[in-house]
């Protein structure tokens, strides 16, 4: 298994803008993440597709064992994209066991919650 298995070595993305891999880099930097212990793997997609999806492997799967997450990545067809986005959701996934006060996607959930309870109170009012 280790044999198929990469170790994350983050370098630029062509296709993603220079700020977005900024703000990332940033945060990993924050974080103090080691992104030596990020194990990598591009597997085979699943679902629709076609032979694109059949023929190449440009599912990512990341792997992080200090904190035991994993993260699985298959929205684009790009395996380039779907990196960057999979290292992103794992960079939020460590961020929410590490330091969930300063996480933005817990932030964002509380608002969606908060926003869900005000909607529901609004419908036990109406007659």
């Amino acid at each position: 298994m280790r044999d198929s298995c990469f170790y994350m070595n983050f370098h630029e993305f062509s296709e993603i803008t220079p700020a977005k891999v900024g703000a990332l880099k940033a945060r990993i930097t924050g974080l103090a993440i080691d992104l030596r212990l990020i194990e990598e793997q591009f597997i085979r997609g699943s679902g629709n597709g076609g032979q694109k999806i059949n023929k190449t492997s440009n599912a990512v799967l990341l792997k992080y064992p200090p904190l035991g997450l994993i993260v699985r990545c298959q929205r684009e067809r790009k395996r380039s994209l779907n990196r960057f986005i999979a290292l992103r959701e794992m960079v939020d996934e460590i961020e929410l066991k590490i330091s969930p006060e300063t996480s933005e996607r817990l932030k964002e959930i509380e608002k969606i919650r908060r926003r869900k309870a005000r909607s529901r109170s609004r419908k036990r009012l109406k007659p």
